[in-house]
């Protein structure tokens, strides 16, 4: 090999170890920039889990360009600086803002939202319930028909006649008679949105929660409108108020003075009706009773015979049944029970006909339901005379009770 050629394979071997070297200095710089971008986040989060929290709170009042009232929700009313990079446009009454812990300026501002207890609320936009899903009740439906529907679908009528349409409507009677069901049925012809919660709900341990629960229940409402709220069981929160009583007593008292501010405030309830329930009428505050507030007290008794019969075609209208199922005999053999009792039995008739083995319902499962449903409210129908016939099973054998 000669001195030239031994000198073109020497710099062609140091050409092709700088080529390396390149590329291993490029991926190398690659790798520290990653790695930089990795430090950098994980500074950040240092940074963000170092950094002292920051606190919510709801604007009162702006007092000019760069102060504003706030109600902390960690302590009293603060008086404190607004940051220039918040749009003061949007400042307004009842905004939420977050606030820094170390000066308590306002350094954002926070989405609308409804309270997570409110959230948790039964809310359905458009209930499917109807009339003709409720039974025994068309003198209430035609009362309903008038105080919620009319002003909600109608309001021109009322307007033209000059009277004010009712702005709440108490439901009393025994449980599992139908009082939450035609709600949902108002609700559904009235095109509204429904919605639902039990009194209980806002009794709450903090002070001034309940009524903050009920503040935004009812700003709810209204975004939604037209809306029907459902209060079930308010004797929970609208019992008689007495001078003296515990802490947790007169926090419920605040809740229900707020309920009433909100029934006949300033602030009008436009398309917006409530519907309270309850099972003790008789232990209700007076404040709650007056015109103005619950406009229309509405009684939902036990279903009479013919209530009793509706509401037995209502569930079995899509039962499958073996033979003739005489429904005025069961609705006589089941007095005294409620439309909840009803269905139940109906229930109960389908499980049992699924234990003998069929897939259709007889007579004497309606029978035997009624029996184990009423218990010791279960009455045999004895003028057997006048309902041989339908006293029979599906083999024309008697049956007896």
């Amino acid at each position: 090999m000669s001195i030239s050629e031994d000198r073109e394979r020497r710099y062609q071997d140091i050409l092709d170890y700088v080529r390396y070297l390149e590329q291993r200095t490029q991926e190398m710089e690659a790798e520290i920039a990653l790695l930089r971008r990795e430090v950098k986040y994980y500074k950040q989060e240092i940074d963000k889990l170092m950094a002292p929290p920051l606190i919510e709170g709801v604007l009162l009042e702006v007092l000019d360009e760069d102060r504003a009232v706030v109600k902390s929700t960690t302590g009293p009313n603060l008086i404190v600086s607004i940051s220039g990079n918040v749009d003061k446009e949007k400042l307004l009454p009842g905004t939420y803002v977050v606030l820094n812990q170390r000066g308590s300026a306002v350094v954002d501002i926070l989405p609308m939202r409804e309270d997570p207890a409110v959230r948790a609320m039964e809310i359905i936009e458009k209930p499917k319930t109807r009339y003709g899903d409720v039974g025994g009740l068309n003198k209430q439906i035609q009362e309903l028909k008038e105080v919620v529907e009319l002003p909600l679908k109608n309001p021109n009528a009322l307007k033209e006649l000059g009277i004010e349409p009712p702005k709440g409507v108490l439901l009393y009677g025994p449980p599992g008679c139908g009082k939450t069901l035609l709600a949902k049925a108002v609700a559904g012809e009235s095109d509204a949105t429904f919605i639902r919660l039990v009194a209980s709900e806002l009794a709450q341990k903090f002070v001034g929660e309940g009524a903050r629960m009920v503040r935004e229940l009812f700003a709810l409402a209204r975004r939604k409108a037209p809306s029907i709220v459902l209060i079930d069981e308010i004797d929970a929160i609208a019992a008689k108020r007495l001078d003296i009583g515990t802490s947790g007593e007169r926090e419920i008292h605040r809740t229900l003075t707020q309920l009433l501010a909100e029934l006949d405030g300033f602030d009008p309830l436009d398309n917006v009706r409530v519907i309270a329930t309850t099972n003790r009428i008789d232990v209700l505050d007076p404040a709650i009773l007056r015109p103005g507030r619950f406009d229309r007290v509405i009684e939902i008794p036990l279903p009479d015979l013919v209530g009793r019969l509706e509401i037995f075609r209502i569930h079995t209208k899509n039962m499958k049944t073996g033979g003739d199922i005489n429904l005025n005999v069961l609705a006589k053999m089941s007095e005294g029970a409620t439309g909840a009792d009803i269905k139940a039995i109906c229930t109960e008739a389908g499980f049992t006909a699924l234990r003998n083995g069929r897939m259709y319902v007889t007579y004497e499962d309606f029978v035997n339901a009624i029996r184990k449903v009423l218990k010791d409210r279960f009455r045999p129908y004895s003028n057997e005379v006048e309902y041989l016939p339908e006293m029979r099973d599906s083999e024309g054998k008697r049956l007896v009770i």
